[in-house]
């Protein structure tokens, strides 16, 4: 048995990218990762513009201690451009992004003016310069963007348009073979037996690399027979860049995953020693990962956001990705056993007035109510035997969707 740090370095340094790319419509590249850096091919923006609507002004016209009037030449909204220099004494009335004509150095909100037929009164305490967006403020030309290995949110999405590309180049699509093995375990739809439980964790598992931007090859529902288990396990070795399955990694009898994975692939390490999720195996399946996770449903998640999810970050090119961890007060009180890793499910809130984070229940590891509940991972390090109410703990936030 390994500690949870070791576990999780062994499997991001065996990790590798799979590196083929494609082009794909910026419109349709949400959650995908660039292939090459982006520089900006212009100044954003391409010109000075107004930072607000009102009057463009000559500072030099202006008075520091007494109103000004000025005469009003034009009106100029966004998009359109005003081709003659501002005379003396002249003003033009601008709105928000409309570029700024020769002359006007300054843009004095319409709220501190006062108008009159023809012309606008400027009060005294302007500043040169004032409610001008210049030219390459936000990016200048050359300038680098997005680096290579990023992954691509909603903003992404939008700067990379506002840059107007159409195109990008990204890294294809991983692929993800997924199962779930156990005698016990049903469909849902079909009435439950006593003992028996409904297949949640390929549900969830589903859902969580839909979400990262992954391919699922859904291999299904696998009982405990080796014949069985080494047909899915070769059909994801074949066709997929990575393999997860559920259950069939501990010490009983029908355990068999782990077995017939020593047999048609290799172990690189089983068994880690955090709470939930001990019994846990990884290894290579042909050219495919192989991420085995226990089949309690809270530790196959609470492995699968600790150490798989990022190792699959990785393998689709993406630079690695911190974990959001903070520091908060403990609310409540924990004994257990030094040498293992805890995980306990947590509940932070923010809307204290001083932030705390508490459990959301009992942590068995069949409790799926309490992951459901968890906003965040309670990290208690292996040599911590018992927490008391106010300790600091290091708290992993989870996403919320």
């Amino acid at each position: 048995m390994i500690l949870f740090a070791e576990a999780k370095n062994r499997v991001l340094e065996g990790t590798n990218v799979v590196g083929k790319t494609e082009t794909v419509p910026v419109i349709d590249a949400l959650n995908r990762v660039l292939a090459a850096s982006i520089t900006a091919p212009f100044n954003v923006p391409n010109a000075d513009n107004s930072a607000m609507d009102g009057y463009g002004v000559r500072y030099d016209d202006l008075q520091s201690d007494r109103p000004v009037t000025l005469t009003v030449i034009a009106d100029l909204p966004a998009g359109d451009r005003f081709e003659h220099p501002l005379q003396t004494r002249q003003a033009v009335r601008i709105m928000t992004g409309a570029p700024i004509p020769v002359g006007c150095d300054c843009v004095v909100p319409q709220e501190d003016v006062k108008t009159q037929p023809g012309q606008v009164i400027i009060p005294p305490g302007q500043k040169r310069g004032a409610h001008i967006r210049l030219s390459g403020e936000d990016l200048a030309v050359g300038q680098p963007v997005l680096p290579r290995g990023r992954k691509l949110g909603p903003a992404d999405l939008g700067l990379l348009t506002s840059l107007g590309l159409v195109d990008i180049p990204v890294f294809q699509k991983i692929r993800v073979a997924l199962l779930s093995t156990g005698n016990e375990i049903m469909t849902p739809g079909i009435p439950l037996k006593p003992g028996w439980v409904y297949d949640s964790n390929r549900t969830s598992l589903r859902a969580a690399l839909q979400s990262l931007g992954v391919d699922v090859l859904d291999l299904g529902l696998v009982p405990d027979q080796r014949e069985a288990i080494a047909h899915a396990l070769t059909r994801g070795g074949q066709q997929a860049d990575a393999i997860i399955s559920t259950g069939g990694v501990s010490v009983g009898d029908f355990d068999l995953v782990k077995q017939v994975l020593k047999e048609l692939g290799e172990i690189v390490f089983w068994k880690v020693a955090m709470q939930p999720g001990k019994p846990q195996a990884y290894g290579r399946l042909g050219q495919a990962m192989f991420f085995g996770l226990p089949g309690n449903p809270v530790a196959c998640l609470v492995v699968y956001h600790l150490i798989v999810k990022q190792a699959l970050n990785k393998m689709m090119g993406a630079n690695e990705i911190p974990l959001p961890v903070l520091s908060l007060p403990f609310h409540g009180q924990l004994k257990k056993k030094a040498g293992r890793m805890n995980f306990l499910r947590g509940r932070v809130h923010f809307d204290a007035p001083a932030a705390f984070v508490e459990t959301t229940g009992p942590q068995g590891s069949g409790i799926l109510s309490s992951m459901a509940m968890a906003n965040a991972l309670i990290m208690v390090p292996e040599e911590v035997t018992q927490l008391s109410h106010g300790d600091p703990v290091a708290v992993l936030l989870l996403d919320q969707h």
